[in-house]
């Protein structure tokens, strides 16, 4: 399908998606979208109220390649889904660092649903969670406590994503420890091996 066969609202998310990859969540703009679309600056208002809820809609598309690349993960026991899952997160991070950004920027979005732009975008944060609290539940065989835990290990992945970002992990461990810090954060939710 060409551009002009794309439907406009597709397309303005699409250079949305395309300006938060190449310059960062902060670039974002409804003019600048709607250059890069081939439109008037006026004609994102047509099918987004706000600038949130394009922003929100460009965030859903980010929420969405994560979950596919979060069930792409296939390993053998929990413990190492889990372990597939962290490693993807941290990649998808470092690869897509715009996005990943605008993505936990809910101070941006639309996250409480109020946004009439279609599915609210807890609803594409809520699965990846839930299917991780699941397998922190099975694996700690504490299923009360399991969203907590969850929370508390994503919050520490997001961290570690953060400080892989700046540079910050190799000036403190050297980059070959990397992979050592990762099984200390999942140990200290998880339990030892």
């Amino acid at each position: 399908m060409s551009d002009e066969q794309m439907p406009l609202r597709e397309r303005l998310v699409d250079a949305g998606v395309e300006l938060v990859l190449a310059e960062g969540s902060g670039a974002v703009g409804l003019r600048e979208i709607a250059r890069r679309a081939g439109v008037s600056h006026g004609a994102p208002r047509r099918y987004f109220a706000t600038h949130r809820e394009l922003l929100s809609a460009v965030a859903r598309r980010g929420f969405e390649e994560l979950g596919r690349r979060f069930a792409g993960v296939r390993a053998e026991g929990i413990r190492a889904r889990l372990e597939g899952l962290a490693r993807e997160y941290l990649a998808f991070a470092a690869e897509r660092r715009g996005m990943y950004e605008l993505m936990f920027r809910h101070d941006l979005l639309n996250s409480d649903g109020s946004a009439s732009d279609g599915p609210r975008l807890r609803e594409s944060t809520g699965p990846l969670f839930g299917e991780m609290a699941r397998l922190v539940g099975e694996c700690t065989g504490d299923a009360e406590r399991a969203p907590v835990v969850a929370a508390a290990l994503w919050a520490n992945l997001h961290g570690l994503a953060q400080l892989q970002g700046w540079g910050s992990v190799g000036l403190m461990l050297g980059e070959q420890r990397e992979d050592a810090l990762l099984e200390a954060v999942l140990t200290a939710h998880l339990g030892a091996r």
